[in-house]
């Protein structure tokens, strides 16, 4: 009995092993084989760790390398407002939320309620003061953290600047606080800005920090590449000084001005009212780039495709007459009237009709003589109804209504009435006639470079779509246009300059909607160039809807003001000696300098260099010898301009810095061994916490002020463009 009772405890005790076993053996392959990849992971989960690595987004710069767009530091305010452990009561957090809120609150230009709601928070220990106290600048950064508020911090982070505020804003567009772009150009080539993520794997104890030698795998990041525009900052300036003084005298619904050199298609200045800060784009009217975004009725600039396509044609000659003031040869029709309300002008020949802009000569041209498939021709061969396919987003093709046009509609594109147009195919269209009759690509982007060879994986080049009417016809429109602005009875007269030949043509055209004009609403519009038989520039001018007493002259009093500001400055500043109307040519005195190579030499013949180079000069030190200079030998300076000749490094006094750029602070500072410690605001120098004149020694913190209301005037400028 007790032997049985032995063998049977034996029989279980061996089947449970063997069962134990056969079990262990499962387990160990499910283990190894059947979900080996989920616990793996488990296990990497807690002993390696995976960090991104940011790229740094690419600069946005001029054609002259001033800086339009950058990355740099920012701070975000975050609020401790729980101990993280229970039972640490010294541990620091926000004790007096009230308090703290009413004190961030004009910091951060957030209501107190709503960072007192955030602060108040149930299910968090650690919140971040979105979005007033986020990816805040320096300055900003240092005023909150000079308050020392318990458990108020600041963790660095980086954004988007625009140096300039809403300089430029419709072509550069913007980037939102999460890095993400948004419109412009920083929408339209964000894939060569943003650049590529890197990222780094390590091994970590169980507490989470990182052992040593145990990096694993790194992929570092690839910076944006580098963008520079074929936009001059100088001629971008004249664009919105002249946008701003027009808003600032005229309520209009909307300004467009674009400035073009129409021998290669680039773009110098682009600027549209209203407008707005990329740097805090909120509450904005239109985000829209009516450059190459808005289709409009052109009205009488768009008579310049008709004459030229009748003088290609042979069709045109200007000593012919006709009777002005009505034409009703259109069967069915209403006339078409002059826009003197078809009283006209009597017999007139057909350049009087150009100058004055008869409506009723052009329908002779384009409906009687050119017909309609021969206009359309060239209004197609002149860009009309297809994009450009400059590098900008948004861009419309124009509303041409070709296949189903009758004979009135003929009659009324022949003088830009029932015809959709955007400013950009308007600009290159004239600059075919402009240029000898080649219709030039527009583009507004010169180089993409590669940061880490300085090299560019995209050079753009002037290239020219086709050849539209021959150079003698160009010539011959660019005659017939300068009337226009400068004989007598020519409706561009207003838009003439004392020193140049401008050439153009003004458009009045009623506002469309729903398919109907508006009574007493229009779009006005200048366009031309100069000088005439040498053009260097073109600038398009569009006032939309004036609100003006007599609002169907706003091309003469809104656009003729911005246009001959635009103009005349930008021609100075590219040094282009003027042409009187009598035809002699006037030679200009260069307007800038060579800086030259003062360092090394003895005080005495820096002296003398700068001045024999037309500059003044200012010396930093006690000594006899130019240790260094700025500008650097080589840049341009405007005549007269201010040259600094570093003559010691001690005993050395503060310049006058007022009027500066943040760029020139920094180049001075760094000759006097100053350090830059502090920079609010934007644009230029507004205030310098060490005043002029005082001496400064090595490692002093300087902080300045900037303004942009001084931009592109600074009291004594740096270096010019090249």
């Amino acid at each position: 009995m007790v032997k049985k009772r032995i063998g049977c405890r034996t029989l279980v005790m061996g089947a449970l092993f063997t069962a134990s076993f056969f079990l262990l053996i499962a387990r160990t392959f499910w283990v190894q084989y059947v979900d080996s990849g989920t616990l793996l992971a488990k296990a990497q989960a807690t002993w390696e760790r995976s960090d991104a690595i940011n790229p740094k987004r690419g600069d946005i710069l001029d054609r002259n390398g001033q800086m339009l767009a950058y990355n740099g530091k920012a701070f975000t305010v975050v609020a401790q407002i729980k101990a993280l452990s229970e039972g640490k009561k010294n541990e620091n957090y926000v004790v007096n939320p009230v308090e703290t809120a009413n004190k961030l609150a004009p910091l951060l230009n957030m209501p107190v309620q709503q960072i007192l709601a955030r602060l108040q928070s149930k299910d968090r220990k650690q919140v971040e003061l979105r979005p007033g106290g986020w990816k805040i600048p320096k300055e900003t950064a240092d005023k909150v953290k000079a308050l020392n508020l318990p458990g108020i911090g600041l963790y660095e982070d980086s954004r988007r600047y625009y140096p300039y505020g809403s300089f430029a804003s419709h072509v550069l567009g913007y980037t939102n606080r999460d890095g993400i772009a948004q419109l412009g150009l920083e929408w339209a080539q964000d894939k060569q800005l943003k650049g590529q993520k890197g990222s780094f794997t390590f091994k970590t104890d169980r507490k989470g920090n990182q052992l040593p030698d145990g990096v694993e795998s790194y992929k570092p990041a690839v910076d944006g590449n580098k963008m520079i525009l074929t936009l001059d900052h100088q001629v971008q300036n004249y664009v919105e000084e002249a946008l701003d003084n027009a808003t600032s005298q005229y309520k209009v619904k909307g300004l467009t001005v674009i400035v073009a050199d129409p021998n290669t298609g680039e773009v110098l200045g682009m600027g549209s009212r209203p407008t707005f800060d990329p740097n805090s784009p909120t509450g904005v009217d239109s985000y829209r780039n009516a450059a190459v975004s808005t289709n409009f009725e052109p009205g009488s600039t768009f008579k310049i495709v008709t004459l030229s396509a009748a003088i290609e044609e042979k069709l045109f000659n200007a000593n012919d007459q006709y009777m002005s003031g009505v034409y009703n040869k259109i069967k069915g029709s209403k006339p078409i009237r002059d826009h003197n309300e078809g009283r006209g002008w009597g017999v007139i020949s057909f350049k009087e009709g150009v100058k004055r802009s008869s409506n009723v000569a052009f329908v002779i041209l384009g409906y009687e003589k050119l017909k309609k498939e021969r206009l359309f021709d060239y209004i197609r061969r002149f860009g009309f109804g297809e994009k450009t396919g400059i590098e900008l987003p948004g861009e419309e093709k124009g509303l041409l209504n070709f296949e189903h046009a009758y004979d009135r509609d003929v009659a009324s594109m022949s003088f830009g009435q029932g015809v959709g147009v955007t400013a950009i195919q308007q600009v290159a269209a004239v600059g075919a006639v402009a240029n000898g009759g080649k219709l030039m690509k527009p583009y507004i982007i010169k180089q993409i470079i590669d940061p880490r060879t300085g090299k560019a994986i995209i050079d753009n080049q002037p290239r020219v779509v086709r050849r539209v009417v021959s150079e003698n016809t160009s010539k011959q429109v660019r005659d017939l246009l300068d009337a226009v602005v400068n004989e007598k009875d020519g409706t561009g007269q207003p838009f003439a300059l004392p020193d140049y030949h401008v050439a153009g043509k003004t458009g009045t055209a009623q506002v469309v909607h729903n398919g109907r004009y508006v009574p007493g609403k229009y779009i006005n519009s200048f366009i031309g160039f100069a000088p005439k038989d040498n053009p260097k520039l073109l600038v398009y001018v569009v006032v939309d809807e004036p609100d003006i007493d007599n609002p169907s002259a706003g091309g003469k009093i809104i656009a003729a003001p911005i246009f001959k500001t635009v103009m005349e400055k930008s021609l100075h500043y590219l040094k282009m000696s003027p042409d009187t109307a009598s035809g002699k040519t006037i030679t200009v005195e260069d307007e800038t300098a060579a800086v030259p190579p003062a360092a090394g030499k003895s005080l005495g013949e820096g002296k003398q260099l700068a001045r024999a180079a037309g500059l003044s000069y200012e010396v930093l030190g006690g000594g006899n010898t130019v240790l260094s200079q700025y500008p650097a030998a080589g840049d341009e300076l405007a005549k007269g301009a201010k040259l600094y000749l570093v003559t010691s490094k001690s005993g050395v006094k503060l310049p006058d810095l007022k009027g500066r750029t943040l760029r020139d602070v920094i180049e001075i500072a760094a000759l006097l061994d100053v350090k830059v410690t502090e920079v609010k605001g934007e644009g230029f120098v507004l205030t310098q916490s060490i005043p002029p004149g005082a001496t400064v020694k090595k490692g002093d913190k300087l902080s300045i002020e900037l303004s942009p209301k001084s931009a592109g005037t600074p009291s004594e400028p740096g270096a010019a463009p090249k």
